[in-house]
């Protein structure tokens, strides 16, 4: 069916002040709808530092409004975002897991409190810069279902951070970059004049920015040195606290001088953390990249989210353990309390506990849930 909405529908956009939502909010104007921006401020613990660059977004955001020839508005989702999303984000990183920010923002934030505020200025539609499609499929006997897609710009897909939406929430979801690559979006911007066309793409959430993560994590987590021993038992150093290391690291272990086995020319793998036991504090860590212990055909997922209301049956499918992930077949094993299991065709790298597993049929984003193990 045709998803798109009637020309002259209220469409508020959320813009950023990059030029993914800037190329955006000028795509729906061109298409005839009325457009209204809305800056969301999501952060304020230091929003003045030189890792986070709210001010600077806003302005941003507001001279492309000017230049789009829209009204736009700042509205404060700090205290939300506090409480929905860094609260659980240090939870899990308490526990020593390794949460996605990213995915809980994109549920609890940009499509639930600014969907909300959105309803309150009379939209009909919100959209934002993400690059993914909806598309909605007329049912036997009237309504409609939506299915989340991956975007035509494979390099850029967003889907993965967009799986938790439901029903409710893309019914009144555009995303106007969905059908384009990246290229042709910098051209539209810099065809338009648009004052941040030549700006770079974000890298992170704003209150980690390109600041040193374990740096900022401290200030919220204490420090509980334990040791760094090797599947052997072998002791190579000391640990900060399982909370600032994830599956898979190489960097910032602090035993880069400790070469371990080394092959008959001198040299030797790099070291990675492969386990972390929060019984006895103690941080592992194995020698190359595809050491056993890095490497697992099977997991757990719990607290799942389906973009069609339930989970799939059981059957081939294929799924992403990480953002920067091709897609690997699997088969999906549902099981009960939201809870599933995954057998992958192929051994996967560092499946960490706390990312998403996100489950695909072809270019559908079927949803997912937190690896549990």
């Amino acid at each position: 069916m045709n998803d798109r909405p009637a020309a002259g529908a209220r469409v508020v956009i959320g813009m950023s002040g990059g030029v993914d939502s800037s190329v955006s909010a000028w795509l729906l104007k061109e298409q005839g709808y009325e457009v209204i921006g809305l800056f969301m401020k999501n952060w304020e613990d230091d929003d003045d530092s030189e890792y986070c660059s709210t001010r600077q977004d806003w302005l941003d955001a507001a001279s492309v409004a000017d230049v789009v020839g829209i009204d736009i508005e700042a509205v404060n989702f700090a205290a939300e975002y506090k409480e929905r999303v860094f609260a659980d984000f240090l939870r899990e990183y308490s526990a020593g897991r390794t949460p996605n920010p990213d995915v809980l923002c994109n549920a609890e934030i940009k499509f639930k409190a600014f969907l909300d505020h959105a309803m309150t200025l009379g939209a009909d539609y919100i959209a934002t810069g993400h690059y993914a499609r909806v598309r909605r499929l007329g049912l036997p006997g009237g309504g409609v279902r939506s299915e989340l897609l991956k975007a035509v710009d494979s390099s850029k897909d967003q889907s993965y951070f967009l799986h938790r939406l439901n029903q409710a929430q893309l019914a009144r979801t555009l995303f106007p970059l969905g059908e384009l690559h990246k290229t042709e979006v910098r051209r539209i911007a810099q065809s338009l004049a648009l004052p941040n066309a030549a700006k770079r793409d974000s890298t992170g959430i704003c209150f980690i920015g390109e600041r040193p993560f374990r740096e900022f994590l401290s200030r919220y987590l204490p420090t509980r040195p334990g040791p760094i021993l090797t599947p052997e038992g072998q002791k190579l150093g000391t640990h900060q606290g399982l909370a600032f290391y994830t599956l898979g690291q190489r960097k910032g272990l602090g035993i880069g001088g400790v070469k371990g086995q080394q092959r008959s020319d001198g040299t030797a793998d790099a070291w990675y953390v492969a386990r972390k036991s929060m019984q006895d504090n103690t941080l592992y860590v194995v020698q190359g990249h595809d050491h056993p212990w890095l490497l697992s055909k099977n997991l757990q997922a719990q607290d799942s989210s389906w973009v069609a209301g339930e989970m799939p049956a059981k059957g081939q499918y294929a799924a992403k353990t990480r953002y920067r992930q091709a897609d690997a077949p699997c088969v999906l094993h549902p099981e009960s309390d939201g809870r599933f299991a995954l057998s992958f065709d192929q051994q996967q790298w560092a499946v960490s506990p706390g990312q998403s597993a996100v489950l695909y049929d072809g270019e559908v984003c079927l949803g997912g849930g937190i690896i549990a193990a």
